[in-house]
């Protein structure tokens, strides 16, 4: 407790108190409180690949408000942050600053240092990954300055990255977990491949964009006849396998079980019928390749097809020509790119080419980082079963997303219909560098070969390890990639594949058993909508193969925070807004006060105006307060309250206490914010007004007044606490012991309810009355009113009679007359 400051300013507020909640450990986690005394949050690690946008700010104060209500509830609130430091994204950002390239045939170079020159430098693996490791490292410090600045409530002794050993190492034993119990495998299969990236990507990292496009009509030759198919990929015409149409379709009826040959390269390929195919598409007859679309590869699956893979790794058309196509036909298409190969086959096709190409615009499939479209590709890589072809695991996942309490309720849908529309497991191993590896090694036979249906796995205990590196059990270093010896595998795990093990990894899972039997299962995850089928998803599976269980037992989505033109905000559209210079010029309170007006699931328009109004909140907070503290409110904080109007006041402010309990219960912040602040306003210019004078005074009434003033700022400071952290515990210094993030939630126990609420609405509204007729007048609201009369039911004026003596003063008011059931409605007269 400071006392009352001379001239009181929200400027410093934020340095100052950030300071003061890291040195005396305001927000730590005590590790002393059993499960039912903890709430656990899972927060959402942000991608350390940039700057955090306003966008940021929106959730993760939402996730904040929630944090210090419940810790005001009593709770021991659990609340880390991570940051999440692995994948495309910190490697394309590496790539982009230091001008540099990951070759891992490279040795290691120790003294390396960036230099920027033409082109992007070629380095090897372990000095890409320390380059990812600083440059992370410098986003991290400036993302914690920000949510510190911020005012997050966050234990920042308990942070983590999700490249970190600890996240390695439990990343790694869940997927040992998963391998020793089936649930992963690995498989040789036709896999989607961002050619730009150069590694597989996963179904849920799947985007359509709408992208022109041409249908080719092209001529194949079949045993009665030509048979015409249209497509928009003719380069992969010598990838072409067979045809299809619906076996219901008459016109082709003939066809199937036949074979018909292909334009340029004459290889007979043969006809099938299957429900997939699509008699209103095209001619109704469509060419298999491997691979075009996903659709190629259910036929070339459930057909047992052939494979003719004609696109590289890198998106260009392999070397040699795949079997079954002539050599001399296809040389001229080697080592072209899509597009060059379209153009060099049109050029080719000569008669086989009917009519000119139709332009058309069609969905695309992109990898959502990714700016060039995807690719289908025959590798190997690592799967994770996710219900997608599992009947009774897809039931069981359906079940846990009901037991799952979603805020709002219908974000339940996105996961029903995303689960329930799953094609194919969990793709996890990425061909990139800075990530955590797949922690296994291959026995190589006498050929070199590697055998990977058996792979080498470590022990738990020497977890997390790096096979690039580590030496399996057994083996020596001078055995690695001879035959007879080993290799490692070369892969890491998408980045979904260890954010799914937030909950676990900052619960220390097997790391820490005490501090993991008291947080976990987890009380809360608050996400993005977007990532509904990525992070939410995978986490529900890992928790349920590895616990049995939810990894949490609710789950608050976020919106969309929109530009002034209503449209999403986005990196990549190039419209977002930077969140620093906002908590510089308005205040952290302001901004989050603008952040806190949009409910989950809600999108918000970015509006300045509206934080504006939230530092002209915070202002009149601090203002007030003072006003009231001045009076010797402080002073008087346990006197009995015992005039109407105080009694009225503190009845209303109960009603508010209940409200916005209720709605920080059900996750409604702005709900919670909109009960407080009207009331608020009501106090300020209503409450105070009416009882400025009388607490000026002495005697019972004055202690009265000031003991409903005391009661009343307490209340409200607690109220908005959450909210506006730093104004509300700058006043709260000011006359109370400790913080008030720590103070205990305000119940309607210590607000006194026996009052009537219309006393204070009715005597409101007579003021209002008398200001507009001073106002109307151009006379200054303390110009005297010698004469006031008061018209309206009977019932109204008694209750305006008990606050008789308060609303004179207020309105400086020499006479008031009381004129019963003379209008229907409350009419105050003014005669000056």
């Amino acid at each position: 407790m400071i006392g009352l400051p001379e001239r009181p300013t929200l400027d410093g507020v934020e340095e100052k108190w950030a300071q003061r909640w890291q040195e005396e450990g305001t927000y730590t986690f005590p590790r002393d409180k059993s499960r039912g005394d903890v709430f656990s949050i899972d927060t959402p690690p942000p991608t350390v690949s940039g700057e955090l946008h306003v966008g940021h700010v929106f959730s993760y104060t939402h996730t904040d408000t929630v944090a210090r209500f419940q810790r005001m509830r009593g709770k021991a609130v659990f609340y880390p942050m991570g940051w999440d430091d692995n994948g495309l994204p910190t490697e394309r950002r590496v790539q982009n600053v230091y001008g540099v390239r990951c070759d891992p045939s490279l040795p290691y170079d120790p003294s390396w240092e960036p230099t920027r020159g033409s082109g992007a430098q070629p380095i090897s693996r372990r000095n890409f990954v320390e380059l990812c490791e600083r440059l992370t490292a410098e986003d991290e410090r400036a993302f914690e300055a920000l949510w510190r600045r911020l005012g997050l409530s966050v234990d920042w002794s308990m942070t983590y990255t999700t490249i970190g050993a600890r996240a390695r190492a439990a990343s790694q034993r869940a997927f040992l977990r998963n391998l020793a119990r089936g649930e992963a495998y690995t498989a040789e299969a036709p896999t989607l491949w961002d050619v730009g990236f150069r590694t597989a990507v996963a179904q849920a990292e799947l985007e359509d964009r709408e992208r022109p496009g041409a249908y080719h009509r092209l001529r194949f030759h079949g045993p009665s006849g030509d048979v015409h198919i249209e497509t928009t990929r003719p380069e992969l015409l010598p990838a072409c396998v067979a045809l299809v149409c619906h076996p219901s379709d008459e016109r082709y009826a003939d066809l199937v079980g036949r074979t018909a040959r292909t334009p340029v390269f004459g290889v007979e390929v043969p006809v099938h019928a299957h429900p997939l195919a699509d008699p209103d598409k095209g001619t109704g007859i469509a060419m298999v390749c491997t691979f075009g679309d996903l659709a190629d590869v259910t036929w070339w699956r459930e057909l047992r097809l052939d494979t003719r893979v004609v696109i590289g790794r890198d998106g260009r058309l392999v070397a040699e020509a795949p079997a079954g196509v002539p050599p001399a036909a296809y040389a001229p298409l080697a080592g072209l790119t899509a597009n060059q190969a379209r153009r060099a086959i049109v050029e080719v096709l000569g008669d086989d080419l009917v009519g000119e190409p139709r332009p058309v615009t069609h969905p695309v499939k992109f990898y959502e980082r990714g700016d060039q479209p995807l690719e289908i590709v025959a590798s190997r890589q690592w799967y994770i079963g996710n219900g997608g072809r599992d009947l009774d695991l897809r039931e069981a996942l359906l079940a846990r997303g009901r037991e799952l309490r979603w805020v709002p309720e219908h974000m339940r849908h996105r996961y029903e219909h995303w689960v329930g529309g799953l094609t194919g497991d969990w793709l996890i191993s990425r061909q990139r560098f800075f990530g955590v590896p797949i922690p296994v090694w291959y026995r190589l036979d006498d050929a070199g070969e590697p055998d990977h249906s058996h792979p080498l796995t470590p022990d738990e205990s020497r977890l997390p390890i790096d096979p690039s590196s580590d030496i399996p059990d057994g083996f020596t270093e001078p055995d690695r990639g001879r035959p007879g010896g080993f290799i490692g595998d070369p892969d890491v795990m998408d980045t979904w594949a260890t954010s799914s093990l937030t909950p676990q990894i900052v619960s220390g899972w097997e790391a820490d058993p005490d501090l993991f039997e008291r947080v976990f299962p987890m009380d809360l995850r608050p996400q993005g909508q977007e990532i509904i089928r990525t992070w939410l998803f995978s986490s529900v599976v890992r928790a349920h193969l590895e616990h049995a269980t939810l990894p949490w037992r609710d789950a608050v989505l976020s919106g969309w925070i929109l530009d002034p033109d209503r449209k999403k905000m986005s990196k990549s559209k190039g419209n977002v807004v930077t969140p620093m210079g906002l908590l510089e010029q308005h205040g952290s309170d302001a901004v989050r006060y603008w952040a806190a007006s949009g409910r989950p699931g809600t999108d918000l328009a970015y509006d300045p105006g509206q934080i504006k109004v939230g530092r002209r909140l915070a202002t009149k907070l601090l203002n007030a307060s003072r006003f009231a503290l001045g009076l010797g409110a402080a002073d008087a904080l346990r006197a009995p309250v015992t005039e109407p109007l105080d009694q009225s006041m503190l009845a209303v402010l109960s009603s508010v206490v209940t409200s916005a309990t209720a709605a920080f219960d059900g996750y409604d912040h702005t709900g919670a914010l909109q009960a407080t602040e009207s009331f608020f306003w009501t106090f300020c210019d209503d409450y105070i007004e009416l009882v400025k004078e009388r607490a000026y005074g002495t005697g019972a009434a004055a202690d009265s007044a000031r003991a409903a003033l005391a009661t009343a700022l307490s209340v409200q400071l607690r109220l908005f606490a959450p909210v506006l952290p730093y104004v509300t515990e700058e006043v709260w210094s000011w006359w109370r012991y400790g913080s008030v993030h720590r103070s205990p939630w305000p119940s309607v126990y210590e607000v006194p309810s026996g009052g009537d609420p219309e006393l204070l609405r009715v005597a409101g509204e007579a003021l209002t009355q008398v200001r507009r007729a001073k106002s109307e007048r151009r006379l200054s609201m303390r110009a005297d009113v010698p004469l006031a009369e008061a018209l309206g039911p009977a019932e109204l004026l008694d209750k305006l009679a008990l606050v008789a003596g308060d609303f004179r003063s207020a309105g400086r008011i020499g006479k008031l007359d009381m004129l019963p059931d003379r209008t229907p409605t409350l009419v105050v007269a003014c005669a000056f």
